[in-house]
This record gives C-alpha cells, structure tokens and sequence, in this order.
C-alpha cells in the first residue's frame, strides 16, 4: 500500500511539474491526431515514435503539417535522423510547390548544419551554428533534443541545451503553421517524438 501511494506521488509531482512548466503535447505517442500529411513519402507512428520515409526518386519534399498555425511559442521535441536532410518548420504558409510550405526551418540532419535556420521560400540561411559546437553536443544516429523559441520577432534555437542559432528584429512571418520534412531527391528515414509546446498563441486553420 504504501508502494502504491509513493507512486502516485511522484507521478502527481511530475505532471505538475509539467503543468507549471506549461508545456503540452503536439503528438500522443499513438496516432498523428493534430497532423496531416501532404503529398510526398508517408509518415506513421511507431514505437511512440512519428516516422517518415521518402525515396530519392521522390521530387517532392513530403511534409507532416499542423492543423493548427501557432504565433508565439516554445516547442521541445527529441529527433533521430536514420539518413536523409529533415527539419522542423515553424511559422509557415502552405504553397502549391515541389516544397509544400514556405516559411522558417530548424534543420535536422547529420551534418554542421544541424540547429541552423533556413528559410524556405525566402532568404534561404538566416543563420548557421558553428560547426565546432555543433560536433561537440550532436549525436549522430542517436535521439536528440531540439528546442525552438520564437515571441515576436526574436528567434532561438538549442541543440542538447547549448544554443545554435538566433535572430533578433526578424522581418519574417509571425505566425503559420509547424511542420515536419521529409526532403525531396534523397532517401530518407527521420523519427520524432516528445512534441512539446509552451504556447503563446494557436489558431485553427481555415
């Protein structure tokens, strides 16, 4: 009995914990409720995991879109890249294009680029992490964690807690929707899972 009311403790502790901190699901671990795949490679969940594949003759650059468009948030979310160039949009615009949306990009990939911002449809790279530090905390072929804070027009990126990428004054977009890539003319295999938000706005897409 007394095994039993330890346990329940500690779990009220740590989702109120998880209360104060604001933060709440993108993804269930179960299902891709919330999310939409437009045309491009496919995307399921496994293992509690969101996985999206492509094949290299797949010109299109297959996207996992919200339904909701979000303005100002935190987002905190682990990625696995098997192979391939990935990336977490945010504050995008849906187009009718080989690219799907437009809008800012956190880049996901195995490569010094990763943490970067690009910018898609736009100004292309806004800003590049340094390689050095990039090779210092990201684990290739390994979970990884990625956090993106954007409130206004101040824009920051961390990669395993140590900060990659930043942007003050930002001329860009203020709101859009998220989204997951699946880059087109490569073969590709990303995961994601542990999608979090700390919101400072949503809207339903019209």
């Amino acid at each position: 009995m007394r095994s039993i009311l330890t346990l329940a403790v500690l779990m009220f502790a740590v989702s109120s914990s998880a209360a104060e901190l604001g933060f709440m699901p993108l993804f269930d671990g179960k299902t891709l409720h919330g999310w939409r795949a437009l045309p491009g490679g496919t995307w399921q969940v496994q293992d509690g995991a969101i996985v999206g594949r492509s094949d290299k003759s797949e010109n299109r650059h297959g996207l996992l879109l919200s339904d909701k468009t979000y303005g100002d948030f935190t987002v905190r979310l682990k990625f696995k890249v098997v192979k391939g160039n990935s990336g977490f949009y945010f504050r995008s615009e849906k187009v009718d294009s080989a690219v799907g949306v437009h809008g800012f990009q956190a880049e996901v990939a195995n490569d010094p680029t990763v943490g970067g911002l690009y910018e898609t449809g736009g100004r292309a790279w806004v800003a590049k992490p340094d390689a050095a530090l990039t090779k210092q905390v990201y684990k290739p072929g390994d979970w990884n964690q990625l956090t993106v804070a954007a409130q206004g027009r101040h824009v920051v990126v961390h990669l395993n807690g140590a900060k990659t990428a930043e942007l003050t004054d930002d001329p860009g977009r203020l709101e859009g929707h998220f989204a997951l890539q699946l880059h087109g003319g490569q073969d590709m295999e990303v995961m994601f899972k542990d999608i979090e938000i700390q919101a400072g706005s949503a809207r339903s897409a019209e």
